[in-house]
């Protein structure tokens, strides 16, 4: 009988090896997938092959999605119809934990075992049976002795000397068009930043990072100024034409840097064995940046997502506010609320839509999706998707809470003391345009208008039509950028078709309130737009005026027509993550991020 209960013991043992290391091999094979595509963006910038860059972005996002499902398969099979699933699990978990215990990369395979078991386990909530566990605060290393992941550099000359000297330490594939005029313009901007900022010139080092950041046709050198106990990012942005590089700008602020990994840009490729290390460095730069918008800004969102999922349960131990419906007008197709204190908005979709919505959930959730493969060029608000989440239920206001289960009883349920939440997205909370414009001072609400129209055309560029273009529908983040966040009647610009209202006859006709004539599916009228994107009626009218006089063109189906053409045409648009103003100004146009 011992012998048999040994023999059962060595099986169970043996079984639970193998999940745990198929469900290592495939996190190796996931992790080997992309750094293979982050290390192709180098000779994409350097060959000046955007379309490749465009399509391994899309490549990248969806790999590991595509490689937790296989390893689901492949450890479904392995458990079979064991009699004790969890158990075998458990010992799987403890055999796991060994095997990634030196690695560089743990804090990813850590989620990489748990995205696994939650599709395994359907798990609601948390399930720290089986679940790799989750204790608390994690270290982040800053890489502050790490020789390897950066180089420090020190000023022996002048200041242009010392930007030669970074810029040739890259080595890129690819000529300078005006290496030591680049030099000359940034050494420039440095020195007057050091004086204004930090009384002096004396740096006592500079550390940039080895790895070179890309996207879209940037390359981005980055580092930190470092001078007694006080620290500065350096930004490095590289652009790429036809008759070289060139340096476009130089960001020295955290106010600046912060917008080059805002949540409405698309994700670096930049590649580093320890990616933990790296988000630390950057964190030492941004700290106001969470982990979990670092993470997901150098092309891991899945592990952002387990960030930001850690930070609001830590957050709900410490605070006493509940969820409340969020400020701005309620939508027809989503109910949205916010805990205040946590800067985050939480979008459900609803059951069912009143006219004249005319959509459905999959159709949105499609939406959803274009968004989250789609370049959002700065002016899409990332949305994270969550399933099967639990909360408790006195933390809902009891209005919320009476409205979530009315309006979304598919996505929403009680359970116990438990809100359970099937499916979610999550977004940064930003201000409601509408209410910007009415409650902000007139300067900001011109500035922030404008900026709306400037934001359309950005998007239009990008290949995207909000579909509804009502002020509710965009908001402004903290750096007075206006950012489009209502997805469910997105589409493609290149699916659309804009027509001039037709001329009759009939002048009662066209006073009629009906449609009077033909319209086909992805007819857009843009002689109509006024009707909807005039502004609230406590805005002043000047405002409304001025952004006629600049953007008026968006009220002719021949603007639109026109960037579609330019869209036929096949090349990638050109966004900058800088304004305008921080851009050494040249002749020619080649572009950035």
């Amino acid at each position: 009988m011992g012998l048999e209960g040994h023999n059962l013991d060595s099986q169970e043992t043996e079984a639970a090896r193998r999940i745990a290391d198929t469900i290592h091999s495939g996190f190796v094979d996931y992790i080997a997938g992309f750094n293979l595509i982050s290390r192709r963006a180098r000779s994409h910038f350097e060959k000046l092959e955007w379309s490749l860059q465009e399509a391994d972005a899309t490549e990248r996002l969806n790999l590991h999605n595509e490689h937790v499902w296989k390893t689901v398969g492949l450890v479904e099979d392995l458990l079979g119809e064991q009699p004790d699933r969890r158990g075998e699990w458990r010992s799987a978990r403890g055999h796991f934990k060994h095997r990634i215990a030196e690695r560089s990369d743990m804090v990813l395979a850590e989620t990489y075992f748990n995205s696994v078991t939650r599709r395994v386990f359907t798990t609601i909530g948390v399930d720290n049976d089986v679940e790799l566990r989750w204790f608390g605060a994690t270290s982040v290393p800053r890489g502050e002795a790490s020789a390897e992941m950066f180089t420090s550099v020190t000023r022996t000359r002048d200041s242009a000397a010392l930007i030669v000297s970074i810029l040739e330490s890259y080595e890129f594939d690819a000529p300078w068009v005006d290496l030591e005029g680049d030099a000359r313009r940034v050494a420039a901007r440095l020195d007057s930043f050091l004086l204004e900022a930090w009384d002096g010139l004396e740096v006592d080092s500079v550390d940039m990072l080895k790895p070179v950041f890309f996207r879209n046709k940037g390359a981005y050198l980055i580092g930190r100024l470092r001078q007694l106990n006080r620290i500065a990012p350096i930004v490095l942005p590289i652009i790429h034409g036809d008759d070289g590089m060139r340096v476009d700008s130089l960001l020295l602020t955290e106010l600046q840097v912060s917008r080059l990994f805002s949540f409405t840009r698309s994700y670096f490729f930049v590649e580093w064995p320890n990616p933990a290390e790296l988000v630390g460095f950057l964190k030492s730069l941004l700290p106001m940046k969470s982990l979990a918008e670092l993470h997901t800004a150098i092309g891991f969102p899945q592990h952002g997502k387990t960030s930001l999922y850690r930070s609001l349960y830590r957050h709900l131990e410490n605070s006493n506010d509940k969820f409340v419906l969020a400020r701005g007008t309620p939508g027809m197709v989503m109910s949205v609320f916010t805990l205040v204190s946590f800067n985050v908005v939480f979008k459900i979709i609803k059951d069912h839509f009143d006219p004249p919505k005319n959509t459905t959930r999959d159709a949105v959730m499609r939406r959803y999706n274009l968004v989250y493969n789609h370049d959002r060029v700065g002016r899409m608000v990332d949305a994270q998707e969550f399933e099967n989440l639990s909360f408790d239920r006195d933390r809902f206001d009891p209005d919320l809470l009476e409205q979530l289960l009315s309006e979304a009883a598919g996505s929403v349920r009680v359970k116990g003391d438990q809100v359970v939440i099937k499916h979610v997205y999550t977004e940064r909370q930003v201000y409601p345009l509408n209410l910007y414009l009415r409650e902000m001072s007139a300067d900001k609400a011109e500035a922030a208008a404008l900026d709306w129209g400037a934001a359309i055309k950005d998007l239009a560029v990008a290949n995207v039509f909000p579909g509804d273009l009502f002020t509710k529908n965009f908001g402004v983040t903290r750096h007075g950028s206006v950012v489009f966040y209502d997805y469910d009647e997105l589409t493609l610009l290149e699916e659309c078709r804009f027509r001039v209202i037709p001329e009759s006859d009939d002048h009662e006709l066209e006073m009629s309130s009906q449609v009077w004539f033909a319209v086909e599916p992805g007819d857009v009228f843009p002689e109509q737009f006024p009707t909807f994107m005039r502004f609230p009626r406590d805005v002043p009218d000047s405002i409304w005026e001025k952004f006629c006089e600049v953007h008026g063109d968006l009220f002719t189906a021949d603007y639109w027509s026109g960037v579609q053409e330019e869209l036929a045409h096949g090349d990638l648009p050109d966004f900058y993550p800088y304004p305008e103003r921080l851009r050494f100004r040249r002749r020619t146009t080649e572009a950035a991020d």
